[in-house]
């Protein structure tokens, strides 16, 4: 039998909704242990959130983002690929007029950097082979795209 792998966090909220929907505070603090700091989040600002927070979907989107990353980095550094900067400036959609309302695209633009005469095909597969095997992008079930732009130094 394989091992399992549990996640934890803790979300608190405290306040009053008596006065309806439009009165309540969405700040929230989500633990996210060992991390001692936990994060203070709010909805999004279409949801009546506080603009200089961050919202759920932000944090999805940055998994999704995080997970891609650590990911291609793994497979990269098994098949020897000395890749040198990532960054990615990822997008997520959630059309209201699509019921149930829900993210339905993640796009994920990872800029990568590699050594000077690398191959450039094969990062480009690893990148592929890194989006199968990010545990977040198995694990969710809206439409994730890959554009990625890959540079040698």
């Amino acid at each position: 039998m394989g091992h399992e792998h549990r996640y934890r966090t803790t979300v608190t909220w405290a306040g009053s909704t008596g006065a309806g929907y439009e009165h309540y505070d969405r700040r929230h603090e989500i633990a996210l242990p060992p991390s001692a700091e936990p994060l203070t989040v709010s909805a999004d600002t279409a949801f009546r959130g506080d603009p200089a927070l961050t919202n759920p979907e932000q944090l999805l989107l940055a998994a999704a983002s995080s997970c891609q990353l650590l990911s291609f980095l793994a497979v990269a550094a098994r098949a020897r690929v000395d890749v040198l900067s990532y960054s990615d400036q990822a997008e997520a959609l959630m059309p209201e007029d699509d019921p149930p309302v829900r993210i339905t695209r993640i796009t994920l633009r990872p800029h990568i950097v590699v050594a000077e005469g690398s191959d450039i095909a094969k990062v480009t597969r690893l990148v592929d082979l890194a989006h199968r095997e990010c545990y977040i992008a198995n694990t969710i079930s809206s439409e994730m795209l890959l554009e990625p732009v890959i540079e040698s130094a």
